[in-house]
């Protein structure tokens, strides 16, 4: 259906009207400074012809006005009403982006590959699933950075996630500051739909906040959150003095990332592989599920530019009959 935005514009119909009325235009000088004894034989022929040429005028500039009023009230065609799961959920992704990111301990379609690939892959799953819920993304290393703040555009924030690189924060790893930011940005929103949730693989080594310390101040704001540490606890390193296995997640500091998660309410998981990783974000899923409330909405399109384009067309109409009707007379 056909909506007009400002419908209160068609006040101004009788414009044009009220203008001729109370404002007349001054009267014309008739007077010929040369006579011509014939001219009387023309003069009827000349007087209808205005008149009606006149008459003509007036009603293109009649529907010249009134489609330049129509295109002021900003019409809009209103389409089917569509319907979006609204949960009212505010989840939170905090990513690490720390050097230890690049160690290649995951497989990913058969081929190995570091971490961050492997959590961007899985990560981006999970973050399709999540229709309904206002995402936000939080990127961290020697400092936690808001990416992406709380938004309905999943495809953004997988987007942007996918855009991140190891580094890209610095090389070492700030939880505290990522859980203190997350808390900043979700102090306002509505009690009992603040969730984050945080991967690391390795533990706080730089940032101004102490994670259990944070932690607590995440309690206080009721954000509860949810710990992924991830890395594998075996790999086989090739040198040219043989082959040596090794644990890639020695730095790991499991006991802070379930302690904040237990302080806050939430669960810490440990992710050794993709299958596992994404059996986290599988389960995540059921402990915080999506809501199946729904919003509508209307998709609008503008149509303002129709009435307008016509009414340009008619103006430049009536100059042109006025300048042929000014030429032959």
């Amino acid at each position: 259906m056909i909506h007009f935005d400002w419908i209160w514009s068609f006040l101004a119909l009788p414009l044009p009207y009220l203008v001729y009325k109370f404002f007349p235009a001054a009267p014309r000088q008739n007077e010929a400074p040369l006579h011509v004894p014939f001219m009387q034989d023309f003069e009827s022929y000349s007087t209808d012809k205005v008149q009606s040429s006149g008459k003509l005028l007036i009603v293109l500039a009649a529907i010249a006005w009134l489609l330049l009023v129509m295109a002021a009230a900003r019409p809009q065609w209103l389409g089917d009403a569509v319907e979006l799961p609204v949960s009212g959920r505010d989840l939170m992704l905090a990513v690490d982006l720390s050097g230890s990111m690049e160690v290649e301990d995951f497989q990913l379609n058969g081929r190995l590959v570091d971490r961050l690939s492997a959590t961007k892959a899985v990560a981006t799953e999970f973050i399709e699933r999540r229709n309904g819920d206002r995402l936000g993304l939080i990127l961290f290393g020697k400092k936690a950075y808001l990416q992406t703040p709380l938004t309905f555009d999943r495809q953004t924030v997988s987007t942007l996630l996918g855009e991140a690189v190891i580094g890209l924060a610095g090389k070492e790893t700030a939880i505290g500051d990522a859980i203190g930011l997350a808390v900043k940005r979700l102090e306002k929103q509505s009690v009992n739909s603040r969730v984050l949730v945080l991967l690391t693989d390795g533990a706080n080594t730089a940032g101004e906040v102490e994670p259990l310390k944070a932690a607590e101040l995440a309690k206080q704001y009721q954000l509860k959150i949810y710990t992924i540490g991830i890395g594998a606890d075996e790999m086989i390193v090739r040198s040219i003095f043989g082959s040596r296995r090794v644990n890639p997640s020695a730095d790991l500091d499991e006991k802070t990332l379930a302690a904040i998660a237990s302080k806050t309410g939430g669960k810490y998981f440990r992710a050794r592989n993709t299958e596992q990783l994404n059996q986290i974000y599988q389960l995540l899923d059921q402990l915080e599920p999506v809501d199946k409330e729904t919003q509508s909405f209307r998709p609008t399109s503008a149509l303002f530019y129709w009435p307008l384009s016509f009414a340009l067309l008619i103006c430049a109409l009536i100059i042109s009959m006025r300048l042929v009707t000014k030429g032959r007379l």
